[in-house]
């Protein structure tokens, strides 16, 4: 793998802005950094750069954040994340690149078509009241498409904004969700192979522009409207996804 020009013209504003969203934006499009990066180097590659780079996001957001997360959805989810790990882990080891290409390509145009259906009132999300079965699937969901793709955020953000929680509470609960659905992909990466003295590089070089992301994105998410921030999430994220998947198909 080399860590050309292109991975730094890519892989610099894709982890910056994959640490803003994990910073002040709930994680929903912090997937689109792998995104990106898959474009420059293979799927798996892009999983072992990106997991350690998240955990070091996931370190510094969690103190602006601590104790005022929704509990009963954080414990939820987190639980049920251990059986989507544990699935997705089974998995990777029989599927080629270029069908997580196309995964990660069709989530990121789902993850886009939800967000804009909610917006032009086509899609709306009633209020449920909690329910520990609605936190388990989808912390297993998220724990699934985590693994595979760093995409948890989408599933997840279903299942919070449909418990009516304030934008601070939401993006405490996914502060902690996600710090935790990290800590047990980082093991199953390790035996699969996915991390390499190339990925431990890569994110090493990356390392300042996450914690940069993360910074802007804490003080961010008092400052800036989350539309002017997703706005700019879809083009990035179709953009991606139809790129990702002409590759595979290709």
């Amino acid at each position: 793998m080399e860590f050309d020009l292109q991975f730094f013209a890519l892989g610099i504003p894709a982890i910056i802005f994959g640490g803003i969203s994990k910073g002040g934006f709930g994680s929903g499009a912090a997937f689109a950094a792998g995104a990106i990066l898959a474009l420059v180097v293979p799927p798996g590659a892009a999983l072992g750069i990106v997991l350690p780079l998240f955990m070091l996001i996931d370190a510094a957001t969690l103190k602006p954040y601590w104790g005022k997360w929704h509990a009963p959805s954080a414990k939820g989810m987190v639980l049920g994340a251990i059986p989507g790990v544990a699935i997705a882990a089974a998995v990777y080891a029989f599927v080629d690149a270029d069908v997580f290409r196309v995964l990660i390509g069709l989530i990121c145009l789902a993850f886009v078509a939800f967000q804009v259906s909610q917006q032009l009132g086509l899609l709306k999300l009633r209020r449920l009241p909690f329910r520990r079965s609605y936190a388990w699937t989808a912390g297993a969901v998220g724990g699934f498409t985590s693994f595979v793709s760093h995409a948890g955020g989408p599933p997840t953000a279903v299942f919070l904004l449909s418990q009516g929680l304030s934008k601070l509470s939401y993006q405490a609960t996914t502060v902690i969700t996600f710090w935790a659905i990290n800590w047990m992909k980082f093991i199953p990466y390790f035996y699969l192979g996915i991390f390499s003295w190339d990925t431990f590089k890569g994110a090493l070089l990356l390392a300042p522009f996450a914690l940069l992301g993360a910074f802007i994105g804490i003080k961010a998410h008092h400052l800036v409207p989350e539309r002017v921030f997703f706005a700019l999430t879809y083009v990035l994220l179709v953009l991606t996804g139809l790129r990702l998947i002409w590759v595979a198909l290709t």
